[in-house]
């Protein structure tokens, strides 16, 4: 053995006897802290987010759309196999200026689901708004968190009602823009209302079934956002050039991103769910305890895209984005960051009038002041949507 070596071999034991002898060591001896991994920040660290716009990277705007949205679209994992609608109105309620409906119909070969459907009186056809209830922890109810129930358990609707008062200043966004002209849907995710079962010990187990079988949960749920877009366009009553999605919370998460992978979706109107993702994967925060985050978590897509990478595949459709400042759930900086990284792509575009940020000084809602400045903005775009629709279609609607 070379005396250098062995002078080596030497230093080096005398390196890892003095690291012992103070309590330290060489390796890692503590893998997990607050639910993540001990090398968290490294990671995030190294994630370029390669398909990330940039005009220097991607100067064919349209082309980057393309590729970016394939991108999304196979980390949504399998999906789950189309049907015929083979719709049935099973009840109807006339509530004034509208009418509320409640359907039967196949979402997909694998789902037939329960629906409402709120269509203003008069002649239309009409705007329609795809309305994406949120999660809340609150799995008893979901349509009925967006459209008020009629005719069930009155546990149930009690339950909405409260939720409702809670959350949405005591509104029924379906009922409010029904009563504005617009047509309105919605339906349950996976786990909630009449699709429930698992609820919020459910959510890991359901996830790491369905990963057994091929599928994501969020995946599913972005499947059937966008079954239930093309379902809505189908309606005889409706616009179907001016289609629109609103949603709070994991709705909002939802609204963004059916705007950004159909073609259907002119519009959008996402509340209270937009970070970049270094801002969320910090101790505390729900998306690192699962449960929850299993429903917005695609496998594979953050290392290319961040949240605010796969919403601007909306751009350049008019999308509305409100967080609130004293959201303990979306820390501000994150907010700000997703906000100027969208802006920078609609301004690039030519478009930046037609992407809304707001930061509004309130905690985790959407309550009445939102909502009206919500309508109103819907009511200001909606003659423009047809042909932002024609200028965004990447792709044959899914």
């Amino acid at each position: 053995m070379c005396t250098y070596l062995r002078y080596a071999i030497l230093a080096g034991l005398a390196a890892f006897d003095c690291a012992t002898s103070i309590g330290q060591t060489d390796h890692q001896t503590e893998g997990v802290v607050d639910n993540l991994p001990v090398f968290t920040r490294q990671v995030i660290a190294r994630t370029a987010h390669q398909l990330a716009w940039r005009a220097e990277t991607f100067p064919d705007f349209d082309a980057w759309r393309r590729q970016a949205r394939a991108k999304v679209m196979s980390c949504l994992l399998a999906s789950p196999p189309d049907a015929p609608w083979d719709m049935t109105v099973l009840d109807e309620e006339d509530r004034g200026s509208h009418l509320a409906r409640k359907l039967a119909f196949n979402l997909t070969r694998d789902s037939r689901v329960l629906a409402y459907l709120t269509i203003p009186k008069g002649t239309g056809p009409f705007p329609a708004v795809l309305l994406l209830h949120d999660h809340g922890a609150r799995f008893d109810i979901g349509k009925e968190k967006v459209i008020r129930p009629w005719g069930i358990a009155p546990g149930k609707v009690e339950s909405a009602q409260a939720w409702v008062d809670q959350n949405y200043e005591g509104r029924f966004l379906g009922d409010e823009l029904a009563q504005r002209g617009y047509v309105c849907f919605a339906t349950d995710a996976l786990n909630w209302s009449d699709r429930g079962g698992g609820g919020y010990d459910g959510q890991q187990k359901l996830a790491a079934n369905l990963l057994h079988l091929g599928m994501s949960l969020a995946g599913l749920m972005a499947w059937e956002d966008l079954r239930a877009a093309e379902f809505l366009a189908q309606q005889p009553m409706i616009e179907p050039t001016r289609i629109a999605a609103m949603g709070w919370s994991m709705g909002g998460f939802r609204a963004w991103q059916v705007a950004a992978l159909s073609d259907r979706i002119a519009a959008a109107v996402a509340v209270c769910w937009m970070s970049t993702v270094d801002q969320l994967m910090v101790p505390g925060n729900n998306q690192t305890r699962g449960s929850s985050a299993y429903n917005m978590v695609h496998p594979g897509l953050l290392d290319s895209l961040d949240f605010p990478d796969v919403a601007s595949i909306a751009c350049p459709k008019p999308v509305v984005f409100f967080n609130g400042r004293q959201d303990r759930l979306f820390p501000v900086a994150g907010v700000e960051a997703a906000y100027a990284k969208m802006r920078r792509v609609w301004s690039a575009q030519g478009k930046a009038d037609q992407l809304v940020t707001r930061l509004w000084d309130v905690p985790h809602t959407f309550n009445a002041a939102m909502q009206d400045e919500a309508f109103a903005w819907l009511d200001r775009v909606r003659p423009q949507l047809e042909s932002v629709r024609a200028a965004t279609s990447a792709d044959p609607p899914h």
